[in-house]
């Protein structure tokens, strides 16, 4: 198959997928095209259309491929799609910024980082499907381990876990917002606030503790 026709059916395998296409499901999906030659075509696509200034452009996230419309045509999508805009609390980036940094982590430990309770914020990310569950930690009272999920990367438009800012990066950008929210398109939401809410059904979890906005950290029992 010639490039130029294997790119158009890059194209329509990428369109229709609904989540960013991996490397190795293309490998898989055409059989005898190389993985060297597939990332070949794909940048040479990705530099195609940042040449063309189409309102849509493919990127790489989420280990995978996938078409996006441009940040600039945001608004005009918004309308289009009616979508209401929600956020994410300081508690939910805390902890998420916590658990993306630190994974594999219990929930103690980012407790004992924040110093208040975070049960209800984790089931939040949870029900975002921001973070996983990934096992349970062989230690007395087997504690559930967090770490982020694919959805986290295509949130925040990362190929991997490797591109996430490191210190230096942060430093750079100056002084921390008081404003803490990050905007999310997620339909049928009208608020970000967090709901005390208690862990998974089934999670094998310390039961969750309420406290005033003055009491002291838990104490990892571990």
């Amino acid at each position: 198959m010639e490039d130029a026709q294997l790119k158009e059916v890059l194209e329509a395998l990428i369109f229709v997928s609904e989540t960013p296409l991996t490397l190795d499901r293309m490998k898989e999906v055409l059989g005898g095209v190389s993985k060297r030659d597939l990332q070949r075509l794909l940048a040479e696509m990705m530099e195609e259309d940042r040449k063309s200034g189409r309102g849509i452009h493919l990127v790489e996230v989420a280990e995978g491929f996938q078409f996006r419309t441009r940040p600039e045509h945001a608004d005009w999508v918004r309308r289009l799609k009616k979508t209401k805009s929600t956020a994410l609390s300081q508690p939910s980036l805390e902890t998420l910024a916590i658990i993306a940094y630190r994974q594999p982590v219990v929930r103690m430990d980012i407790e004992r980082i924040r110093g208040v309770d975070s049960g209800g914020v984790l089931r939040n990310l949870l029900e975002k499907k921001l973070i996983k569950i990934i096992g349970k930690k062989d230690v007395p009272g087997k504690p559930l381990v967090y770490g982020t999920s694919k959805k986290f990367l295509e949130v925040f438009g990362l190929k991997d876990l490797a591109d996430l800012p490191t210190l230096k990066d942060l430093e750079s950008l100056g002084p921390p917002s008081t404003e803490g929210l990050l905007p999310l398109e997620e339909e049928g939401q009208t608020t970000g606030e967090e709901k005390p809410e208690e862990p998974p059904p089934g999670a094998d979890e310390p039961e969750e503790r309420n406290h005033e906005p003055t009491a002291e950290a838990p104490k990892d029992p571990l």
